[in-house]
């Protein structure tokens, strides 16, 4: 392949060699399309079959480049290519031609790591200082004990700051975290640390500002079913799925990222979508190299896990998990956490001896409508756990951590229970240090109505959450597009507990790494049961045969319990134990805000 040839996609410029470029379109209610090149010269593109046009131009990377789009009514709109590999400043200006071959990788033979190995730890790319500043904090987290950052999303968004979910321009890293060869020289950085790198990516709905996809393409959405960010994305149509399916394609060739998480997948009308593209993936990829592809999606669809032709995901977020424990730890019961706070107990025990907590239960805040399916036969690792990530964290009201709502001594014990459990680990920017600065929601669109009804539009959402009752109170939410909303989201190492949360963390990840991890790949559950009313124990069998035995008591109040109960054999090993808990146990007692991991040996 030459310097500047590319592989084939069906959206976004296709580099020919010899200098020409092929450009194309999907605008099926156009009623015609020009490229404009390099500010002025235009092209008149060939209608095609379908929807589709297309033009050959000479041109060079670097060339900046719109779509004219000609309307029924005679009226004329320049807008940016909607698979625009890099804008030339915001989502609004032109899009710019990419040699996509011309970064030389350092680590090339790079293969990836197993699934069963991940440690993921997400963060915003904007809070850590762009695309070189992640790089340059890669050998501390390696050090840390991570084996995988996630970065949340990249695609173009309106204005210079954003908390990823309004991006426009699926295929464009957003310029203001830096140039794509940045990027790849972060992923290529974490490779030679043997860290993989996964991305964050939005297939179900579009930002609010900078998508004109509905002025060319109104078949790109249905009119009949409405999601929380207007008309859904209709993924009954080909050109569609394609969209998307080579998005997921793109990301892992010509950036070699190691994964992909996939936002509220659950707001996709057309779910076989989700088949059909993991297949093509595992198909086109699954050979040469580890890839791992891990949903977000509120019905805990269970079928689609377990990384097999017919189920090719790896694993999904275990929402179910978090909701249970974030109940256990600050005893909240608004909105969601209504379904968890019913015996909460064995709800955990259920999460961590089968995944899920609903598994085809009704669900009171769903108006006892069913949710979930059977996971139980699932392995621990196809379910990603959590004490705090974006979501739990950016959509509270004032973006507030654990570390200001829970008891400290129960929030290490949750945190030991997070890093020794067989579940696939995530933790979140900054927690690593017991982070308490806020991730808040943020934003910088230059259009001052829509910032004025987002802001609103945040503050309303809280009406019904007693605390937020009164306007007042509501006046107090910050405002998503003022600079201090972003600025006082970004995480410090400098808080008077960072070095011992640090090395509390560390001590749990080489525990993890040493005594769990190597035996991980064929894991299994052996049950949980219930000990207290914040109280489990829960045992899986290891691949050598050895037994993971653990109790966590997340009551403020020690309980009375016999070791027996939490390691079936007098010849168990400690693995881990906060402070005194071993030697309580011996008293029959397991006391308040504590954990203890014990190894037994193979029968």
């Amino acid at each position: 392949m030459s310097a500047f040839e590319s592989l084939p996609y069906s959206f976004g410029p296709q580099a020919r060699g010899s200098g020409r470029v092929l450009f194309r379109l999907w605008a099926p209610t156009a009623d015609q399309v020009n490229l404009i090149l390099d500010g002025d010269t235009l092209h008149a593109m060939l209608a095609l079959p379908d929807g589709w046009y297309e033009v050959e131009a000479a041109c060079q990377p670097g060339a900046r480049y719109q779509f004219e789009i000609v309307q029924e009514d005679g009226n004329t709109l320049r807008v940016a290519d909607p698979a625009s590999r890099l804008q030339d400043g915001d989502v609004h200006d032109a899009s710019i031609v990419v040699d996509l071959r011309d970064y030389h990788w350092q680590y090339p033979l790079w293969k990836g790591r197993p699934w069963h190995e991940t440690v993921l730890y997400e963060l915003h790319v904007g809070a850590c200082g762009g695309f070189t500043g992640v790089q340059h904090k890669l050998p501390e987290l390696a050090a840390l004990g991570i084996t995988a950052i996630e970065l949340m999303p990249l695609n173009d968004f309106p204005g210079q700051r954003n908390w990823g979910y309004d991006g426009v321009l699926p295929y464009a890293p957003d310029t203001s975290y830096g140039t794509p060869a940045e990027l790849k020289a972060l992923i290529d950085t974490a490779h030679g640390l043997g860290m993989m790198v996964f991305l964050d990516v939005v297939y179900n709905h579009f930002g609010p500002d900078g998508n004109y996809l509905g002025a060319y393409a109104k078949d790109f959405f249905r009119d009949d079913i409405q999601t929380p960010w207007g008309q859904a994305i209709d993924f009954r149509r080909r050109q569609v799925r394609d969209f998307f399916t080579e998005n997921a394609l793109y990301w892992l060739r010509e950036y070699r990222f190691d994964g992909l998480r996939f936002d509220a997948v659950h707001a996709i009308s057309e779910q076989d979508w989700l088949e059909e593209m993991g297949q093509r993936v595992r198909h086109e990829i699954g050979g040469e190299r580890y890839v791992h592809l891990v949903l977000e999606h509120d019905d805990n669809a269970a079928r689609l896990l377990g990384r097999t032709v017919d189920a090719p995901f790896d694993a999904q977020w275990n929402d179910d998990g978090h909701h249970v424990l974030h109940t256990l730890l600050t005893g909240e019961g608004d909105h969601y956490y209504r379904d968890y706070c019913d015996r909460p107990a064995h709800k955990l025990a259920r999460c961590l001896a089968e995944g899920f907590v609903y598994q085809g239960e009704p669900s009171p805040i769903r108006d006892n409508a069913l949710r979930g399916e059977s996971s139980a036969h699932l392995p621990p690792w196809a379910f990603v756990l959590f004490l705090q990530n974006h979501d739990q964290i950016g959509n509270r009201a004032f973006g507030d951590r654990l570390t200001t709502l829970a008891r400290p001594d129960a929030l290490r014990a949750a945190m030991a229970l997070l890093l020794l459990s067989p579940q696939i680990p995530l933790l979140f920017m900054g927690e690593q240090w017991g982070a308490t600065e806020p991730f808040q929601f943020f934003t910088s669109y230059t259009n001052q109505e829509l910032a004025d009804a987002v802001r609103d539009g945040r503050r309303q959402e809280f009406a019904g959450f007693a605390a937020f009752a009164d306007e007042a109170q509501r006046e107090r939410i910050p405002d998503p597009n003022a600079r201090s909303t972003f600025e006082s989201s970004l995480p410090s190492s400098q808080s008077k507990d960072a070095a011992q949360w640090q090395a509390w963390i560390q001590r749990l990840l080489t525990l993890r790494k040493t005594q769990i991890v190597p035996h991980l790949a064929h894991c299994r559950a052996l049950g949980a049961t219930i000990i207290g009313e914040a109280a489990v124990t829960a045992r899986w069998q290891l691949d050598n045969g050895s037994v993971l035995s653990i109790a966590i008591n997340l009551a403020a109040q020690a309980i009375t319990v016999q070791l027996d109960m939490i390691a079936r054999t007098g010849g168990a090993e400690l693995l881990f134990e906060t402070p005194g808990v071993l030697q309580a146990l011996e008293q029959n007692s397991l006391p308040a805000d504590s954990f203890i991991a014990l190894l037994e040996p193979a029968a």
